[in-house]
């Protein structure tokens, strides 16, 4: 008998309603992940740990599969009938597409049509598996489940009661950049690019619209897209928009990279990343990326099989000194499979909880009729938690750091509350919206500012960002949090599971970081 591999994690438990076998015609995209030699990979974490930044040679040649092994899987996909639609850089994996039959009988995977929210999906019910020399450098196989996708964390305000009034108009780009000490620092985001991953794009006419309205001189042509597959995009339904209007407001003067992966589905979001990881080579100032989706760890799979996939991508990034801020969600502690309500298990989201990224958590800021701060407080639904996949990192330490062994969420916070929300433009109207997946391109964006005053003064682009911003706990670079709750968690003086190590002082960040 045969021997081979099997991938357990690369499947969950069923989703919706089963229903009939799947069409055996019915086409389905696949990834196959391949990992790098174990102490490889080690040595690749502990570099970016102690912020080192490594070179795309270096990246290629000491922390990729073995060419070999690639074409190998390659060869064996082809004579099974699959099409090679893509290869990861590095070689780091294989998009291949083929007919739900000749998937159930290559992968000896048994499939079925699964119907979700009215929609049916061909889906596996039982764990995939490759002959053993050719699974051999396989971690994941991706895609099998296609109903499994991200959620986008955008809220829309709470509705007023009859008569009631807002307690401000939304906030734009002047009010944060004050907020946060972000004003009248010369600074632009001259020389950068911010990349943004999302599904599809926003119009160029709400672009100009809220630009005009903010006051902001910016060329259309800093405005790129990417359309990941080549195919239609969806119509814009806002968070797009938030991403890039309010990353180009902070940095007006950074390009803007937008890779619209066509839908929320993980093999095109992860065709998406590998698209950011080809242009960061390509881009060198390229070193801040946007991602304001996200789904429960309990969710999305073991730990080696999506989430294996997509952390040696974020790696790989945070290797290249591209720093990823994720937005960590929309339902408080507890989020739901929609990842939009309250109610499910105690659990933090991915993709924030990855340690190669930036965990950005929500807060309700409260303007004074001065433009001064008022209140700021942990947001009721911003996301936080203790990961179930990944451990502590070393760098995770300091005062209010829970004793334990998981990776925490988040690392640091921003305005998101949409009741004291953000102001987009969207189809040629004001529309008042909120949630992490404000606070993460705002991030970013202070970020593109940060990395123009390092080449300023002289010194490389950021590495890592969490390494360092740790030790700055308690700083001026940072304001504490200190009252607020997600659900199971209460922010409190130091780091907290609701706004991690505070939101940043980004005029005294800078400092800090120029002289450390």
């Amino acid at each position: 008998m045969e021997k081979r591999k099997v991938f357990p994690d690369s499947i969950s438990p069923l989703q919706g309603q089963p229903g009939k076998p799947a069409d055996p015609s019915l086409q389905l995209p696949l990834l196959f992940s391949l990992s790098i030699p174990a102490g490889a990979q080690k040595e690749l974490e502990e570099k970016v740990a102690a912020g080192k930044v490594i070179t795309p040679a270096e990246l290629k040649t000491k922390y990729g599969p073995d060419p070999t092994e690639v074409n190998r899987l390659v060869d064996w996909l082809k004579g099974q009938g699959f099409v090679i639609t893509g290869i990861s850089p590095n070689g780091t994996g294989v998009y291949a597409s083929a007919g739900v039959a000749a998937i159930g009988k290559s992968l000896q995977v048994e499939m079925t049509t699964v119907t979700k929210e009215g929609v049916s999906w061909p889906a596996a019910t039982s764990a995939p598996s490759l002959p053993a020399d050719i699974g051999r450098p396989v971690h994941a196989i991706i895609g099998l489940q296609p109903y499994r996708q991200a959620h986008k964390h955008r809220q829309l305000p709470s509705p007023l009661p009859a008569g009631a009034q807002p307690f401000v108009p939304p906030y734009r780009i002047a009010d944060i950049l004050k907020a946060y000490n972000a004003d009248n620092l010369n600074l632009t985001g001259k020389g950068q690019t911010i990349g943004i991953l999302i599904d599809t794009a926003p119009l160029d006419t709400d672009l100009a619209a809220f630009w005009q309205k903010n006051n902001l001189t910016v060329d259309p042509k800093q405005i790129t897209v990417i359309n990941v597959k080549g195919q239609p995009l969806p119509p814009p339904d806002g968070e797009e928009t938030m991403d890039t209007q309010w990353a180009s407001g902070i940095a007006p003067g950074a390009d803007i990279r937008i890779y619209a992966a066509g839908s929320l589905h993980f093999v095109d979001l992860d065709k998406g990343l590998d698209a950011i990881l080809a242009d960061a080579v390509n881009f060198p100032g390229m070193r801040q990326v946007s991602i304001s989706i996200g789904l429960g760890e309990t969710y999305i799979g073991g730990p080696d099989g999506q989430v294996a996939a997509e952390h040696q991508k974020f790696l790989r990034l945070a290797a290249l000194g591209v720093n990823v801020f994720a937005s960590s969600g929309d339902a408080g502690s507890n989020p739901d499979l929609s990842a939009h309500n309250p109610g499910g298990a105690l659990q933090a989201e991915y993709a924030a909880s990855d340690p190669s990224v930036i965990g950005v958590g929500g807060t309700s800021l409260r303007l004074a009729a001065d433009g001064s701060i008022s209140e700021e407080t942990g947001w009721s639904s911003g996301g936080g938690g203790k990961s179930i996949l990944f451990p502590r990192p070393d760098w995770q330490k300091g005062n209010g750091v829970p004793a334990g062994t998981e990776r925490l969420i988040p690392d640091v916070s921003l305005a998101a509350d949409p009741n004291l929300g953000a102001n987009i433009i969207l189809n040629g109207k004001d529309q008042q919206v909120g949630g992490t997946s404000w606070s993460a391109p705002a991030w970013a964006a202070f970020c593109a500012l940060i990395n123009e005053a390092r080449s300023n003064a002289g010194k490389p682009a950021l590495p890592f960002l969490n390494p360092l911003i740790y030790p700055l706990l308690g700083t001026p670079a940072f304001r504490d949090i200190t009252s607020g709750s997600n659900g199971a968690y209460t922010a409190s003086p130091g780091y907290d599971l609701v706004t991690g190590i505070g939101v940043p002082n980004v005029a005294a960040l800078i400092t800090a970081l120029n002289n450390s």
